[in-house]
């Protein structure tokens, strides 16, 4: 039986042998309790509605739903809960896409998961586990900062109070549409101002210019 005081863990993952080796791992873990596994993201989210955890693990590679909006939704029914990806996806953009969700680890499926179980306990105090080569992304990145660009104030080309506006909503979840009928303008104006904040921040994707504007002290 396991103990009340015990780190309760749900996960959702397609493939059932990478599953039920999940499970295995969380289940050999005194510490930890097993509480809910699922094949999908709707699965997930009915059971997630309802039963309160501390930590879930998420795939990204889900048949119905991507799991970034797994991540996202779950940090908005239980937002202490702590949530790690485990992926087979690598890439820079999946990564801070991730991260901006809501994750706060990220584990490649490379035999990681042979140390999952202190990856969990270390989530659940507060860490934040990475695969090495995720980490070395994120330190190449930092590396590649120019030394003038400062890291934590708006440079002189900050954004505008409406450029902001649009970033915050993005960085919310809202589509470029729904961005445009809450703030009452067109379509095209949304989509130029974020050309705009992708010029400003120097970033060529929506996962770079919210990582970008929360460095920088744009976004909270």
């Amino acid at each position: 039986m396991s103990s009340p005081a015990s780190i309760s863990v749900a996960l959702v993952e397609d493939d059932p042998a990478m599953r039920n080796a999940l499970e295995r791992v969380i289940r050999a873990e005194p510490s930890l309790r097993f509480a809910f596994g699922a094949s999908t993201a709707a699965e997930l989210l009915a059971w997630f509605e309802v039963h309160s955890i501390d930590v879930l693990l998420v795939d990204l590679g889900l048949p119905d739903q991507p799991g970034l909006e797994v991540i996202r939704r779950c940090r908005e029914l239980q937002p202490h809960c702590a949530t790690m990806v485990l992926t087979i996806f690598g890439d820079e953009v999946n990564m801070l896409s991730a991260f901006e969700a809501g994750a706060s680890g990220y584990l490649l499926k490379d035999g990681t998961e042979a140390d999952l179980a202190a990856h969990i306990l270390s989530l659940h105090a507060g860490g934040s586990p990475m695969s090495p080569t995720i980490a070395r992304q994120l330190l190449v990145r930092w590396r590649g900062r120019s030394p003038s660009q400062p890291a934590a104030a708006p440079s002189s080309d900050a954004l505008s109070p409406r450029e902001t506006e649009v970033l915050n909503l993005i960085a919310r979840g809202f589509t470029y549409a729904e961005v445009a009928t809450r703030m009452d303008i067109l379509l095209s104006t949304v989509q130029s101002h974020v050309r705009n904040i992708y010029g400003k921040l120097d970033v060529h994707n929506k996962a770079e210019a919210l990582f970008e504007a929360r460095q920088l002290g744009i976004l909270g």
